[in-house]
Formats: structure tokens, C-alpha cells, sequence
């Protein structure tokens, strides 16, 4: 009954948003709108999430979203034994990050069953394209995950991590932006 009660509560109304917003384009306007409209059915969420279109959020009674955090278009996020992003969070298309893991028993993964352990996504963080974050993983604060990356261990602040598995490769410093917007950019380049 309890898990009739979860799916009732938070799995089928996060379904439902995707299956009604699935088919608009991923522009600024919808991508707050279908973050606004999912907002109810996750657990703990800040002001302005951003979802883009076809993401898959499992187990949302145990996600805690902190403020403008941004999930892109076709991220996969399994949520069960606890997911933390916190504020500034922007995740990637295709970005998967999963709080179970299969078990072997016997030397099959048939009848192994799983382990479940809460992941933390760090304040400012950005995980590029296609990376994979493990369960049990800590992401510290300020952090690029290089795309195609394998996030199995706990990381650092402030550093910028990439391969399979995931090693740190260098601190990730502040740098000055040479533009904030396209007519900016358009702009320095005489357009």
C-alpha cells in the first residue's frame, strides 16, 4: 500500500508533467514553465528550477533541489535512497546520476539485488554532457565534471574532474566572461 501511495503521490504527477510537456521545444519560456509545473511533486525545491524536455526523475520524494538549479534534456536522475542538488546546480543533457547500484550473488546479477546510498551535488557545479555519477558519490562545490566522465568516488571543491573513472585534473579557478548574451557577443564581433 505504502508504494501504491508514493507512486500516487510523487512518481505518476512528474510522469504526467513529462507526458504533457514532452512535446514543447526546450526555449527559455517552457523549460521554466515545466520546471514550475514539476516543482509540487519533488520533494524539497528552490525557486527557479529549469527542466528540459524528456528528463526522467525517479523516487522525486527523496530529491532536494536547492535555487536555479538547471536539468537539461534527456538526464536521467534515480532518486531512491537520496538525491542532494544544491543551489546553482546545472546539469547537462543526457546526464545520468543514480542512487542504487547491483549486486552480484553467485556470479549473477539476477538474484544480487541492490545497494542504495544518497548522492550530493555541490553548490555551483556544472556536470557536462553524458557523465554518470555513482552512488554514495559527494560532488564538493564548484566543480566541472568534463563530459563522458565517471563520477565513482567523493571529490574536492573547487577542481575539475573528468575520465572513467573520474580523477581530479586541476583546480578550477574564477575567470573573467568576455560576454553574458548573444547580442554581447554578436556585438564584440561587429555583428
Amino acid at each position: 500500500m505504502r508504494e501504491l501511495m508514493l507512486q500516487l503521490r510523487w512518481a505518476l504527477p512528474i510522469w504526467l508533467v513529462g507526458l504533457l510537456t514532452n512535446w514543447w521545444p526546450d526555449n527559455r519560456i517552457s523549460v521554466k514553465l515545466r520546471g514550475m509545473l514539476a516543482r509540487p511533486f519533488i520533494r524539497k525545491c528552490g525557486r527557479n528550477l529549469t527542466l528540459g524536455s524528456q528528463v526522467t526523475l525517479l523516487n522525486t520524494h527523496n530529491l532536494e533541489i536547492g535555487n536555479d538549479v538547471y536539468i537539461a534534456r534527456g538526464s536521467w536522475l534515480n532518486c531512491m535512497a537520496g538525491l542532494t542538488l544544491e543551489d546553482e546546480v546545472v546539469i547537462a543533457p543526457y546526464v545520468v546520476i543514480s542512487t542504487l547500484q547491483h549486486t552480484f550473488k553467485d556470479g549473477s546479477v539476477r538474484h544480487g539485488g541492490s545497494i542504495a546510498r544518497p548522492v550530493r551535488v555541490g553548490r555551483g557545479t556544472w556536470l557536462a554532457a553524458h557523465s554518470t555519477v555513482k552512488c554514495g558519490v559527494s560532488i564538493g562545490a564548484g566543480n566541472l565534471i568534463a563530459a563522458n566522465s565517471a563520477v565513482v568516488k567523493d571529490t574536492p571543491d573547487h577542481v575539475i574532474v573528468g575520465g572513467v573513472p573520474a580523477r581530479v585534473i586541476k583546480a578550477n579557478e574564477d575567470r573573467d566572461a568576455e560576454f553574458y548574451t548573444r547580442s554581447e557577443f554578436e556585438a564584440s564581433r561587429g555583428e
